[in-house]
């Protein structure tokens, strides 16, 4: 099984040796985003509300690059640096889950890249269209 590198414009480059996605096989593998400003390269303002939608936001448009959407999203992992913020972030999250919600783990952490307060990952299966 071959794999390749899934990019876009739509999302913030990698800050690491990293890509967006991979694709291997039917499967796409999201790198964590954060809630970086695709074209600032910083990280929105407005705290843990903005944060997750432009999370998501970035997350989107990987899926989209990579052939997939969010109802192909099987497995999520969320970080959060404070799990008061859970309530919040899963409101938001449940906007864009999909008609049968992926499976999902949420860990707090004690910090992350760029001093964001949410990363996600994602795998989905990418339909054969």
């Amino acid at each position: 099984m071959s794999k390749t590198a899934v990019s876009t414009d739509g999302a913030p480059k990698a800050i690491g040796p990293y890509s967006q996605a991979v694709k291997a096989g039917d499967l796409l593998f999201l790198s964590g985003q954060v809630a970086l400003d695709p074209v600032s390269m910083a990280i929105v303002p407005g705290g843990v509300e903005a944060e997750t939608r432009q999370v998501l936001a970035n997350l989107s448009a990987v899926l989209a690059a990579g052939g997939a959407s969010w109802d192909d999203v099987v497995r999520t992992t969320i970080y959060l640096t404070d799990l008061g913020d859970f309530a919040t972030v899963n409101k938001i999250y449940g906007e864009v889950a999909g008609h049968v919600p992926p499976a999902r783990a949420t860990v707090q952490v004690a910090a992350l890249p760029r001093g964001a307060v949410v990363e996600i990952d994602a795998i989905a299966l990418v339909p054969n269209r």
